[in-house]
């Protein structure tokens, strides 16, 4: 299976290898306290720090896809059902605005 991250900091998103588990999500986010959306009506998920509304970490970037609040730190995107994301590569970099 395969995940999309979303890295603010690099403004890249890059597929990567995914084992399906969450402990895989939290490692790649950078901290254990995680949350999720769905962006779409296949059942996809944005994965992100639960807390990164209030933490105030210096030189952390931001990024927001389609109309969500606008996340600080790691997105990482995953399909239904701990699979691989229905949407492609290119329809999610035209859905993610890197914010300054």
């Amino acid at each position: 299976m395969t995940c999309f991250v979303i890295d603010p900091n690099a403004k890249t998103i890059t597929s990567l290898p995914w084992d399906g588990g969450l402990d895989e999500i939290r490692q790649l986010i950078g901290f254990e306290t995680i949350d999720s959306d769905e962006i779409d009506a296949s059942g996809d998920r944005l994965f992100f720090d639960e807390k990164c509304f209030i933490r105030q970490t210096p030189g952390m970037g931001r990024f927001q896809l389609d109309s969500l609040a606008p996340v600080a730190g790691m997105g990482v995107v995953v399909g239904v059902g701990e699979s691989s994301p229905k949407v492609t590569l290119q329809a999610l970099q035209g859905r993610v605005k890197f914010l300054s």
